[in-house]
C-alpha cells in the first residue's frame, strides 16, 4: 500500500492576455487583491504564436484593429494548494466576464482580458483549461489540468502538447527566474521550522 503524503510545495501561476497594456495592469492589480502578492512579474511579450486569442479578444474603438496582443506572466508569493486549481479557473472566467462588462457597460461575447491560471512546483508548470484533450486530467465542473512544462536538468522541457508560446526561450528564462525565487522562499521557510532540541520538554 502506498503511503499518502502531502503534495510538494507549489505556488500560484497566471498568464494574462490583452490588446492593451492598461488592461494587463488592471488585471494584475485585481488579481493581487484576490490571490495575494505577486512575487515575480514577467515582461510584456508580443503574442504571435496563434491567431486564436486575436480572434476572441476585443479591441476597443480608437485602438487599431491590428493591435498586437500582449501576454504577461506572474508567479504569486503565497504557498498554494493544487486542489484549488479548478476554483481558480472558474474564478478567472468570472473575472474576465465581469471586468469586460464593467468597462464596456454591457456584456460581450469577446473579452478585454484573458486569464490562464495554473501553478508551479519544483519540477513542473501545470495549467488549467476548459478544453478536454487526451493528455488532460479532469478536475471538476468542466475544468481540466495539464503538465505544460517539466523542469529537468536545470532546464524547462516541453511536452508533445505544449503550446508554442510556452516553448519560447524568453518564456523559459522568465520561468527559471521565477522558479529560483520560489526555491529560495521554500528554503527560507524550511529554515524557519526548527525541530525541538533533544531533551526539551514537550506538551501533549
Amino acid at each position: 500500500m502506498g503511503i499518502i503524503k502531502k503534495p510538494p510545495p507549489s505556488v500560484r501561476f497566471a498568464a494574462v492576455f490583452s490588446c492593451e497594456d492598461r488592461f494587463l495592469r488592471l488585471a494584475w492589480d485585481r488579481l493581487e487583491s484576490r490571490w495575494g502578492k505577486i512575487a515575480t512579474l514577467g515582461p510584456m511579450l508580443d503574442f504571435i504564436e496563434s491567431p486564436y486569442y486575436t480572434r476572441t479578444m476585443l479591441v476597443l474603438p480608437g485602438i487599431s484593429g491590428q493591435a498586437m496582443l500582449k501576454k504577461q506572466m506572474a508567479l504569486f508569493a503565497d504557498p498554494y494548494d493544487p486542489s484549488e486549481l479548478a476554483c481558480d479557473k472558474l474564478a478567472s472566467n468570472r473575472f474576465e466576464e465581469a471586468w469586460t462588462t464593467e468597462i464596456l457597460g454591457s456584456t460581450s461575447e469577446s473579452r478585454l482580458i484573458n486569464i490562464d491560471p495554473g501553478y508551479m512546483t519544483m519540477t513542473k508548470l501545470v495549467l488549467a483549461s476548459t478544453k478536454n484533450r487526451e493528455h488532460r486530467i479532469y478536475l471538476r465542473d468542466g475544468i481540466y489540468a495539464e503538465v505544460t512544462l517539466a523542469f529537468r536538468d536545470q532546464l524547462w522541457a516541453a511536452m508533445p502538447w505544449t503550446y508554442a508560446d510556452y516553448q519560447r526561450p524568453d518564456v523559459h528564462e522568465f520561468l527559471s527566474i521565477a522558479r529560483r525565487g520560489f526555491v529560495a522562499s521554500v528554503s527560507k521557510a524550511n529554515r524557519q521550522i526548527k525541530p525541538p532540541s533533544s531533551g526539551s520538554e514537550t506538551r501533549p
